[in-house]
């Protein structure tokens, strides 16, 4: 018998990520409780205003805009996941306007859950690769 919250933790996530890839934010953002902690986009954790403004700014950037979860491992209240996530530069990132360039952003996340909802996030997303893609930078040498 698994624990509780283990397969309805991974669940909500998988929801989460269909309401992504449907280009439906508000749906998206469910997942988080108003109290999130998101550690790793910015200097310091973001709150929910935070996640909701950064993403919406991906949202405009990036068009086609999908995630696609590659593995995930899971406690009682955890849930890490290795991510992909891929769009087409069709506004402005980073300071370079749209290019129309394919991106390919490889990621790892770890939710802690608290009643059915994400309480705290850590993240961690190759944000080099990016900015090559999309001009903003010359590839490493």
């Amino acid at each position: 018998m698994q624990p509780w919250g283990v397969t309805a933790n991974r669940d909500a996530l998988f929801h989460a990520i269909e309401r992504w890839n449907a280009g439906d934010l508000d749906g998206y953002l469910e997942l988080y409780d108003e109290a999130i902690a998101l550690h790793g986009y910015s200097e310091g954790p973001m709150t929910k205003g935070d996640v909701r403004a950064y993403y919406q700014a991906l949202f405009e950037s990036l068009s086609d805009v999908n995630l696609q979860i590659h593995q995930v491992v899971e406690d009682s209240s955890h849930v890490a996941a290795r991510f992909v996530l891929t769009g087409r530069h069709t506004g402005e990132l980073a300071g370079v306007p749209a290019t129309g360039r394919a991106v390919t952003q490889h990621g790892m996340t770890i939710l802690r859950f608290a009643n059915g909802r994400c309480v705290e996030r850590w993240s961690v997303a190759d944000v080099l690769p990016v900015l090559v893609q999309i001009g903003a930078m010359p590839p490493p040498s």
